[in-house]
């Protein structure tokens, strides 16, 4: 399988500085090198001249990390966007909702994206579902997302490994494959 001749899209999500702050979030953060592993993937996409698409999220909440008045809403260095990257601005979880994402993949008859980012549980999952959903044939990075410890409903702590392995199980072969940094770089 030859991505470069499949027109693949790089769709990042919420890779934003505002989730540095791990506490706010709910701590014990896991893949603490996704930036990393997205970098790599990125400067690929770049290399391959690939379409990318840069997706934030906008809190309406104003005391958010990722609110656009706060320094958090600014999309981390290691993936900033360059020569004209598209950002597209959201807020909510889905990438597709409130955005043309949808209708930019359309217009460059994409049909294969590969999603990347912040949080697994969260932003990441909505967008797989429904680019699953839209049918698209979705790729899913593992250890190019991350998310944070969550607090169950009758309060007990559930670690972020626990949050982002049972995400990607619920995930895989449903709505996307599932597969790590290398195995991606392989299929380019």
């Amino acid at each position: 399988m030859n991505l470069k001749k499949q027109n693949v899209a790089l769709i990042l999500i919420d890779i934003q500085k505002g989730f540095d702050d791990e506490q706010y979030w709910g701590g014990n953060r896991n893949n603490k090198d996704a930036e990393v592993k997205s970098a790599l993937i990125l400067n690929k996409w770049r290399e391959l001249d690939l379409p990318i698409f840069h997706i934030i999220h906008s809190s309406d909440n104003p005391i958010s990390r990722l609110h656009e008045s706060h320094p958090g809403f600014e999309i981390k260095d290691e993936v900033k966007p360059i020569n004209g990257e598209p950002i597209l601005v959201k807020n909510v979880n889905s990438a597709f909702i409130g955005t043309d994402l949808k209708e930019r993949l359309d217009n460059q008859a994409i049909k294969k994206v590969v999603i990347i980012g912040l949080t697994t549980n969260h932003c990441v999952s909505t967008t797989a579902r429904m680019a699953g959903n839209y049918g698209f044939d979705t790729l899913l990075v593992s250890d190019a997302t991350a998310t944070f410890d969550r607090i169950g409903i009758n309060g007990e702590k559930f670690s972020s490994e626990i949050i982002h392995q049972t995400s990607l199980a619920n995930l895989n072969d449903e709505f996307a494959q599932v597969v790590d940094t290398k195995k991606l770089l392989e299929l380019v």
